[in-house]
């Protein structure tokens, strides 16, 4: 019996391959990280873990994803997919899921580095994991957010389909900003012309709750 199928699943589209983190995947998003994800004048992310001290960041890096996965369970998982392209990690593309057997909700967060931004790689692959979801999990609806100010963000939700669905008031860097709420239902879905290639999909199902 596999007792952690989650290292045979493999998602394929056109340019990328995801696979869920492994400390050799999590060894190049590190690096990935520390080329830089974001101009230092702004900051996409509602936990503002870019900003930690240099010397650490790192460190960051690995310890929140083995947290995530050691706290994996069917009602409550995140999946973090290391996101590859021609070899190299490029970022993280996150699916994650609370008590999905019920709810049949999935939510995501993304990031990839700059070097590797304005080529439409970020929405390649947050529509992978959105053909995963819906074709493979059987969700039903899918969410997101993004502050107001993330427009490229914005722009790959609205290539994919995702509505308002209303916003909050969050605290970026000790002042308040707005953070937009969005949702995707899978009858919705602005789907790519090409087909998601995966493997392992099967014994990962009872892991994720959609068994």
């Amino acid at each position: 019996m596999e007792q952690w199928p989650l290292r045979h699943l493999v998602l394929r589209t056109p340019r990328l391959e995801l696979r869920p983190d492994d400390d050799a995947g999590l060894d190049g998003l590190v690096e990935t990280a520390y080329g830089g994800v974001h101009p230092p004048e702004e900051m996409p992310f509602l936990m503002p873990w870019t900003d930690a001290d240099p010397r650490y960041l790192g460190r960051g890096i690995l310890q929140h994803f083995w947290t995530q996965r050691a706290a994996l369970a069917p009602e409550r998982w995140s999946v973090n997919f290391v996101v590859r392209h021609e070899g190299r990690v490029i970022g993280m593309q996150s699916l994650d899921g609370t008590d999905f057997a019920i709810t049949r909700e999935v939510s995501s967060g993304s990031w990839t580095g700059m070097a590797h931004q304005g080529r439409g790689l970020g929405t390649e692959m947050r529509a992978a994991v959105l053909l995963f979801a819906f074709d493979h999990l059987r969700a039903v609806r899918a969410r997101s957010q993004a502050f107001a100010d993330n427009h490229a963000s914005h722009r790959v939700s609205e290539k994919l389909g995702y509505r308002s669905d209303g916003t909050v008031t969050a605290v970026r860097r000790g002042g308040p900003t707005e953070d937009v709420r969005l949702v995707l239902d899978a009858t919705e879905f602005r789907r790519p012309d090409w087909e998601l290639g995966t493997d392992g999909v099967d014994g990962c199902l009872g892991l994720l709750g959609a068994g």
